[in-house]
């Protein structure tokens, strides 16, 4: 018997950076590809690459997700498409510098991508999977979330929103056939910082790891299975811990009194 022909991936930002390595990477595993992103030309060329070298199909959809038609586009391709059983939902810009200081318009155009549309592609996919029985989500955050006091705190919200959607789609999709992971990426080098208009080449060496280095320790988590992949922790046990942490506080987190120390004291008479 053969095993089934991996299935078609979507994946957004694809046209540069991780979106086009997880392309070129899941080609080579023999996945069909529907690649999203708003440069045309960058995807074409990238198609056609991926197309000779590999022997996939490669379909290029080009949308800007900044647009919310044209996240209902890409959603309804999810949703209608039964060919599709991967979504790569990596598709994000950075802005830089100090909340306080930053263009509240810059702002709102990253919540609308790395949330708003992130998030509606993330819930198409897992209700399309999991009427069909199977499929992978991988949603790209950023170690960000865990560390408020670096970068821009509106970015790493938006990350920290990744991760919590991520979790909660683990939990309400477990024994579904679905499979969800988070990936935290630490510096990498991409087009994002540029863009955000910070130069990578001030962070030191050893702070900054290579694309094609990401993606695939990304893919060695998702193939070990794991639901929250952190490609530069050294060691898996910290992740364990930092988790058991934060599952400690729950029983804890509502009750129907106050703690004793937000009480009022007694009064001595």
């Amino acid at each position: 018997m053969t095993s089934p022909a991996p299935a078609t991936a979507l994946i957004t930002g694809a046209s540069s950076g991780i979106g086009a390595t997880y392309a070129d990477r899941l080609a080579r595993r023999g996945h069909d590809l529907v690649l999203v992103a708003r440069d045309v030309t960058r995807l074409e060329a990238l198609a056609n690459r991926l197309r000779a070298s590999t022997g996939v199909r490669v379909e290029v959809f080009p949308a800007d997700l900044a647009r919310p038609e044209d996240v209902l586009r890409v959603a309804g391709r999810i949703g209608g498409d039964p060919a599709i059983g991967m979504l790569v939902n990596n598709a994000g810009m950075a802005v830089s510098g100090p909340v306080a200081a930053a263009d509240p318009a810059k702002l709102a155009a990253m919540v609308q991508l790395n949330v708003a549309a992130a998030s509606q592609l993330a819930v198409a996919a897992a209700q399309a999977f999991a009427a069909r029985g199977s499929g992978t989500i991988v949603n790209l955050a950023s170690v960000l979330a865990l560390a408020p006091e670096l970068f821009n705190g509106v970015y790493n919200a938006t990350k920290a929103f990744m991760l919590v959607l991520s979790q909660s789609l683990q939990h309400e999709l477990a024994g579904s056939g679905v499979r969800v992971q988070a990936v935290l990426p630490g510096a990498t080098r991409t087009e994002i910082w540029s863009r955000a208009g910070v130069d990578v080449a001030t962070f030191p060496e050893s702070f900054v790891m290579g694309v094609e280095e990401m993606v695939d320790a990304a893919l060695a988590g998702l193939d070990q299975g794991e639901q929250v992949t952190l490609p530069a922790l050294p060691e898996a046990a910290d992740w364990a811990a930092f988790e058991a942490a934060r599952l400690a506080l729950q029983p804890n987190l509502s009750r129907d009194r106050p703690a004793a120390r937000y009480r009022p004291q007694d009064v001595a008479a």
